[in-house]
C-alpha cells in the first residue's frame, strides 16, 4: 500500500462526501428509510457511500473494500482491507445535532493503521498522516491543498479526576454502572466516532462502549486514537480490539489514554 497516496485519497473523498452530506443536511427535508436491522438510512448515507466506494475502488482496485451501505461487502473473510462508514451517527444527522462523521480506514493484518474522521457540520477533520501520526487539520478545507496541521496527543490522565465521554444516542444503565467504577471530573456526551477523537486530542481520557457497534463504526476513530498514543481494547478481557471478525461485529470495548486505571467489566 502506498500510504502517501492512501492518505491523500482518503482525505479528498471524505471532503467530497462531507459536501454531499451537508447539501442534504441543509435541505428542507430528506428521505429516511429503514434497513433490515431496523437502523435508519438517508439519501446522504447512500450518496456519500457511492462517492467514497467509487473513489477507493478506482485508486486501490486490489484492496478489499467493506462498506456499511453495501451488504454484499459484508460476507468477506479478510484481515487487510479498506472499511467505510459514509455517515456515522445517522440519528444525529436526522435530528440535526451535528455529531455525525465520515469514516474511512485501512486495516492491516487485523489492526486499523490509517484512518480519517471528518465531522462536516462541526468543521473538524482528524486523520493519520502517512507515518501513522494523528493530526487535526484546521479549516477551511480545500480538497486539493492540505491546510494547517496540528499534531494531536492523548492526555496524561488523573485517575482521581477523569474526563469521560460516552455515547449520546446509546447511553444505557450498563454504561452508567461501569462508569460508576471511576472517579470522573466531567462526563460529556458525543455522537459517532467523534468520541475516539476527543480522547485522541486529550479532550477526554476514557470512552467505554457497552453496546453494539460494527467495525465500520470504529476503525477510523481507532486508527486516529492509536496515532495519538491511545488504545482500544475489548471490554471483557482488555485484549486488543481486532478487525476482520466474522460479520464485522465488535464486542464491547474501551478506548482510553494510557495511564487510565482500567476497571474490570
Amino acid at each position: 500500500m502506498n500510504l502517501e497516496k492512501l492518505v491523500t485519497v482518503m482525505r479528498q473523498l471524505s471532503l467530497e462526501a462531507g459536501d454531499k452530506i451537508m447539501e442534504v443536511y441543509n435541505s428542507p427535508d430528506f428521505e429516511i428509510k429503514t434497513k433490515s436491522d431496523e437502523s435508519p438510512v438517508t439519501e446522504a448515507d447512500e450518496a456519500a457511500d457511492a462517492i467514497i466506494a467509487a473513489g477507493l475502488r478506482a485508486a486501490f482496485p486490489d484492496v478489499a473494500l467493506v462498506t456499511e451501505e453495501q451488504a454484499d461487502s459484508h460476507g468477506q473473510d479478510v484481515s487487510t482491507f479498506l472499511i467505510v462508514d459514509p455517515l456515522d451517527g445517522t440519528k444525529e444527522f436526522i435530528n440535526r445535532r451535528g455529531d455525525f462523521t465520515v469514516n474511512i480506514a485501512y486495516v492491516l493484518d487485523g489492526s486499523p493503521v490509517r484512518g480519517i474522521v471528518y465531522a462536516p457540520a462541526k468543521e473538524r477533520l482528524f486523520y493519520t498522516d502517512a507515518g501513522g501520526n494523528a493530526v487535526e487539520e484546521v479549516g477551511p478545507f480545500d480538497k486539493e491543498t492540505v491546510g494547517e496541521l496540528k499534531p494531536i496527543r492523548v492526555s496524561k490522565p488523573d485517575n482521581e479526576a477523569l474526563f469521560v465521554v460516552a455515547s449520546k444516542s446509546h447511553r444505557d444503565q450498563a454504561t452508567d454502572d461501569y462508569l460508576a467504577k471511576y472517579k470522573a471530573k466531567d462526563l460529556k456526551s458525543a455522537g459517532s466516532s467523534l468520541k475516539f477523537c476527543l480522547v485522541a486530542t486529550g479532550e477526554a481520557d476514557l470512552y467505554p462502549r457497552v453496546g453494539r457497534t460494527m467495525e465500520w463504526d470504529t476503525a477510523a476513530g481507532h486508527a486516529v486514537l492509536v496515532g495519538a498514543g491511545g488504545d482500544v481494547v475489548r471490554f471483557d478481557n482488555h485484549q486488543p480490539l481486532r478487525y476482520g471478525k466474522e460479520g464485522f461485529a465488535n464486542p464491547f470495548f474501551i478506548a482510553y489514554a494510557p495511564g487510565v486505571d482500567l476497571k474490570e467489566a
